[in-house]
């Protein structure tokens, strides 16, 4: 009777780490792809981000060109605007870029899930 119950609390003990195992791949499946569509959806934001500033740069070139005169000087500053735009999100780029990731990482990870 002895050996009859140790069969079965083993048995179960298997059944229980097999579903315990199950549901830790799929939470892990389910956060990676919340992960995977989050750079997606920011790839995407950074190309159509990088369209719509170099349209916009283009335009600011066509009118400083009407109003300098000159091609050449408008093409400077709208180089000058970009490289101190480049310092200031380089200067910037811990809050700016890498506490937003951290944050949006660590919360995905490491949130504890609502057992209920």
């Amino acid at each position: 009777m002895n050996e009859i119950d140790y069969k079965k609390l083993f048995s179960e003990a298997r059944k229980y780490f097999s579903l315990e195992w199950d549901y830790t791949k799929l939470t892990a499946v389910e956060k990676l792809a919340v992960l995977l569509s989050a750079v997606a959806f920011l790839a995407v934001v950074f190309i159509i981000g990088t369209f719509v500033v170099y349209h916009l740069f283009a335009a600011l070139v066509a009118v400083l060109t009407s109003a300098l005169g000159c091609a050449w000087g408008a093409n400077l500053i709208a180089a000058g605007v970009l490289v101190i735009l480049l310092l200031v999100v380089f200067a910037f780029k811990k809050p700016l870029i890498v506490n937003p990731v951290a944050r949006f990482v660590s919360k995905l990870f490491l949130n504890p899930e609502d057992n209920e």
